[in-house]
């Protein structure tokens, strides 16, 4: 069957694969919760680069042994190319596809074959937790750790707690799979709740990257260019090594921000509260939140300046132009979710850095994680800091989980890896983390801010968003939710306030946050409050319980 077709005919047994010693002794743990009549969820927890996925590919073996079927979710189809590969050359068949991109003839089809028991397994995104498994055995959820396993859109849920709740009714193991889990499914781990298996090493021998911190105060990029020097110089080193380089920015498009250098006008979305980012392949301005776009104007709206304006900051495609003009000679790749026009061509991307066929590979987080290219040693973060700005909550963890994975790219074969981190802040508890690789210290750290906070995991929160087309209407709903909203006895009401995003596709937008104590039903008690109050038709209330984003 083609890619995305139901497929998943079992047509071979699976091969024999020889684990190492600790492989072994975790994966006979995982196949010995088959037995148990409602097994704890498991932590997969290891290193890049440690064998993780041959370790659950056991429990998935067992399972087909005895005639169940097993889930497992991604969170990206992005991951999903190179891992079908590995899972087909594991099990001798191509397992089933479930994700957005489907045609309605491919669900149809894919669907009617799960329910009649002739899908063995099926890779994936979150919604793949609602198909009709007959005989379910296991369910795996790989980099559990990734906030895409959050739907935000009605119906809000997290596929990764849906993993464990359809586990717990069916009484089956359910495996979480990262290398840097969560603070949650650590505390949970930490607390006995979790089963927590780890393996420290990298399989076969091969080495951790060496991590180095650049002081961008100190070492700083010329004039109008964001690479430093010491990475340039490492850039040099691996081209002339015969080797591959990768590097990380975690943004798409050419610049930031696009502003006026007369009068300082800058472009912003008319739907949102956002500015519009600087496209040089489509020579546009684009929203990122709602996908509007036009051509950057010759005149500004704002003084009238002709050709006035200017790109500030980085985007992949400035980092590709300033790489291009560095080394002219070098195979260089710009990977993004906008620069790939399909799963084909992505597939063909991640085929051609495979067979060595790039040398420098300029990417956004959909390269950060879960490939595997033996060539390469290097990889540079050109702006660490993007993520740890703002108020979010999970800032921290989520930019050390990124960079810890981006960095797990490097030196996975033979050769050993090296991994630059371009920061202005080299002393932050989280840089010094990675640099020294001290995550059980980073998290220790960061468990304890939240606890000293109140916020999860050591309590519940939820995110009410109130929004609609016109904003006094979306003003007098929320006032009138304010006047009863919960307070005491273990919950607290946080606002309301206009959400960061305050208009988002047309809709004006202000926010409550609601924090309680883990021991309250929480659920209970916002639905009392929210039916208490006469919400207009027009007026769209949305209720995310345990938001892993305050937008």
């Amino acid at each position: 069957p083609r890619r995305g077709e139901a497929g998943g005919v079992q047509s071979k047994s699976p091969k024999e694969i020889v684990l190492a010693p600790d492989q072994k002794t975790i994966a006979d743990k995982i196949i010995a919760a088959f037995a148990e009549k409602t097994p704890k969820p498991i932590l997969l927890d290891g290193v890049t680069g440690a064998g993780k996925t041959e370790v659950y590919f056991e429990a998935i073996a067992h399972a087909l042994h005895n005639n169940k079927q097993a889930l497992i979710l991604l969170p990206e189809i992005a991951l999903s190319n190179a891992f079908l590969e590995r899972f087909e050359h594991r099990f001798g068949f191509i397992p089933a596809l479930w994700h957005s991109g489907l045609t309605p003839a491919q669900r149809r089809k894919t669907w009617r074959a799960l329910a009649l028991g002739q899908i063995p397994v099926i890779i994936g995104a979150r919604s793949a937790l609602f198909l009709p498994y007959p005989d379910l055995g296991v369910i795996v959820v790989d980099e559990e750790h990734d906030s895409a396993f959050k739907q935000e859109e009605t119906p809000i849920y997290h596929a990764r707690d849906m993993a464990i709740v359809r586990a717990h009714l069916a009484h089956i193991p359910v495996v979480l799979v990262s290398a840097t889990p969560s603070l949650e499914t650590m505390h949970n781990a930490w607390t006995g709740r979790y089963a927590h298996l780890h393996l420290p090493d990298r399989f076969g021998g091969a080495r951790l990257p060496d991590i180095h911190l650049i002081d961008l105060k100190a070492d700083k990029p010329e004039s109008q260019h964001f690479i430093a020097p010491t990475l340039k110089s490492a850039l040099i080193d691996t081209l002339q090594t015969g080797e591959q380089a990768l590097l990380f920015l975690n943004r798409r498009g050419y610049a930031p921000l696009t502003l006026c250098r007369g009068c300082g006008h800058r472009m912003e979305c008319p739907r949102c509260t956002s500015w519009l980012v600087e496209h040089k392949k489509s020579n546009r301005l684009h929203c990122h939140h709602c996908g509007f776009g036009q051509a950057l104007p010759k005149t500004c709206p704002a003084c009238n300046a002709e050709k006035s304006f200017v790109p500030c900051g980085p985007g992949v495609e400035r980092i590709y132009e300033e790489v291009s003009a560095l080394f002219p000679d070098a195979r260089t790749l710009l990977l993004a979710s906008d620069t790939v026009s399909g799963e084909d061509d992505l597939r063909d991307k991640l085929r051609q850095i495979k067979d060595r066929q790039v040398d420098i590979i300029i990417g956004t987080q959909i390269i950060a994680k879960g490939h595997h290219f033996p060539a390469l040693t290097l990889v540079g973060a050109v702006d660490a800091d993007l993520a740890l700005g703002g108020e979010e909550l999970r800032a921290a963890e989520r930019t050390y989980q990124l960079l810890y994975q981006v960095a797990g790219r490097a030196g996975r074969a033979e050769r050993p890896g090296r991994v630059y981190i371009q920061t202005h802040v080299p002393g932050h508890p989280l840089m010094q983390a990675l640099a020294h690789g001290s995550r059980e210290q980073f998290l220790e750290a960061e468990s304890a801010q939240r606890q000293h906070a109140r916020m999860p995991p050591f309590s519940r929160l939820v995110g009410i968003i109130i929004a609609g087309r016109k904003e006094a209407q979306v003003i007098a709903a929320t006032r009138a939710l304010a006047q009863s909203a919960p307070h005491g006895h273990g919950v607290e009401t946080l606002g309301p306030a206009p959400a960061p995003l305050a208009r988002l596709r047309g809709r004006y937008r202000y926010r409550f946050l609601v924090r309680a104590e883990r021991q309250l039903n929480i659920q209970k008690t916002v639905k009392a409050w929210l039916e208490n109050v006469k919400i207009p038709t027009s007026i769209r209330v949305a209720v995310d319980v345990d938001p892993q984003s305050f937008l």
